[in-house]
């Protein structure tokens, strides 16, 4: 099945690490590496760390019906929560002890991804005993471990749980490509990531691939040695503190999941349009996430408003869009991603066909972003049919990626982990090249595999970004407008 949604159009697998052991996660990966294999296709691998996820705590099997006005208490210790006495409150236990402490009257408190919503009217008793006592806002049925969402409550609890730690440890070892960052709420949460990465023997420098004089990592033996980190929107704390927080990564992700239960619903497609935006002025790629063709769990095909809506994030600017229970738990994967793949090649095909607006580099940044602008306006102006590129996943292929040129960017590496990397950034087509001696090999390679490839025709106009020295990184400089088979 992985094998098929490969050739069906997927370029990552996310590995959840909320759900399993890691045995599971070891088949899993060993799956994906095999069918990669298979197919001879680069595919990035993101391990997403879970965070302090709270839950409830362990209920009857036929759960504790809420209904409107009903008392609620939350307790610290452990217990298995029943239907309650007549006149009597529903009590339940959490994952999160603290929880009965941090929250304050007049929040809210959302049960079950925000179908059951509750109001904390105070708390009673001291210490161990203290429970917190809420009113039920609009009911319905708990069953255990139902997720609990605190969108007004300032938690002490950190981003990077002990079991985080273990994870991140799992996916380092095991060469992952990114870790996905959960519950953030502002920069120092990717601070910490990024120093347990350090204790680890890994870089997370931010700017690695396109401004590694920013960057506060120390120097390291292998500047591949490196985890990129993929930061998860999904607080409303995070939007306060999002410039920050977007500095600190290497990608974000539009969680819209928990970001549509902890905010009103109808804000997040502008928060979704605004954060892709802010993404390509820092020069993140951006993914945009949750309930893509969420009937395709059950159904063959999808609803129209479904489609409408992964076309329209890859118009507002998401370099991936991506799908998770439709191909975590759903009976039609395959054709969740061949659906997925024929909206995004139609949506491309109307975006290359149109004006793009190019990218303007943020003010101070770096000659690779304005390197990529020039690239950019060349490309429309000269109708070129591609970019080619000898590139480390660096500033030269991220910013020419962020400049929507309409036009595939051939990333040429040698190292297999940079390609799989690569897949995260838009339009951009990882190929596995053996590192040339020189520029003038460079070219003669390339303009060998397109023709070979039928990816361009003798006498096609292409442009070549080169640097002073082939491997080097930070160092593209040179703009090169070539035709095909006039070597």
């Amino acid at each position: 099945t992985i094998q098929q949604l490969i050739c069906a159009g997927a370029r990552g697998f996310r590995i959840n690490f909320s759900h399993g052991a890691f045995d599971d996660h070891e088949r899993v990966l060993t799956n994906i590496r095999s069918a990669a294999r298979e197919t001879g296709v680069s595919v990035a691998i993101v391990g997403d760390l879970c965070g302090p996820k709270m839950r409830i705590g362990d209920v009857v099997s036929d759960g504790v019906e809420l209904g409107p006005g009903m008392r609620v208490e939350f307790q610290k210790a452990p217990l298995l929560a029943g239907p309650p006495e007549p006149g009597g409150p529903a009590v339940f236990s959490t994952t999160y002890p603290p929880l009965v402490d941090e929250v304050r009257p007049r929040d809210r408190v959302l049960l079950d991804d925000g179908k059951v919503s509750l109001v904390c009217i105070g708390a009673e008793g001291e210490g161990e005993e203290r429970r917190l006592v809420c009113e039920v806002v609009n009911g319905g049925t708990i069953t255990s471990s139902k997720g609990i969402n605190l969108p007004e409550t300032e938690l002490s609890t950190s981003a990077l749980t002990e079991k985080d730690r273990a994870c991140a440890r799992f996916a380092v070892e095991r060469s992952f490509d990114f870790l996905a960052l959960s519950f953030v709420r502002s920069r120092n949460d990717v601070l910490e990531l990024k120093a347990f990465l350090r204790e680890l023997g890994v870089s997370a420098g931010v700017r690695r691939y396109g401004a590694a004089e920013a960057s506060a990592d120390p120097p390291i033996a292998d500047p591949g040695d490196t985890m990129p980190i993929i930061t998860k929107i999904e607080k409303p704390q995070a939007l306060q503190e999002i410039d920050g927080i977007i500095e600190e990564s290497d990608a974000i992700m539009v969680a819209r999941g928990d970001l549509g239960v902890e905010m009103d619903l109808a804000e997040v497609p502008v928060i979704q349009k605004r954060l892709i935006a802010r993404c390509h002025e820092y020069g993140r790629p951006v993914i945009v996430a949750t309930q893509m063709l969420e009937s395709m769990i059950e159904a063959p095909t999808p609803t129209r408003a479904e489609v409408s809506d992964v076309a329209n994030a890859i118009l507002d600017g998401a370099d991936v869009v991506m799908l998770s229970g439709e191909t975590a738990v759903g009976s039609w994967p395959v054709e969740a991603v061949r659906v997925m793949n024929r909206v995004a090649g139609h949506t491309n095909q109307f975006m290359g066909a149109r004006p793009a607006a190019i990218s303007t580099p943020r003010e101070k940044e770096e000659q690779t972003a304005a390197l990529a602008h020039g690239v950019a306006a060349m490309v429309r102006g000269l109708d070129a049919k591609l970019v080619i590129l000898w590139t480390q996943f660096d500033g030269s292929v991220i910013y020419l990626s962020q400049n929507r040129l309409g036009r595939p960017i051939l990333g040429c590496c040698a190292r297999p982990d940079f390609l799989r990397r690569m897949q995260l950034l838009y339009g951009v087509e990882p190929v596995f090249m053996e590192e040339p001696a020189n520029a003038s090999e460079f070219l003669h390679r390339a303009d060998d595999l397109v023709q070979k490839r039928d990816w361009a025709e003798v006498g096609d106009t292409v442009v070549f970004v080169l640097g002073d020295r082939l491997g080097q990184r930070n160092l593209s400089n040179l703009v090169y407008i070539h035709q095909v088979g006039s070597l």
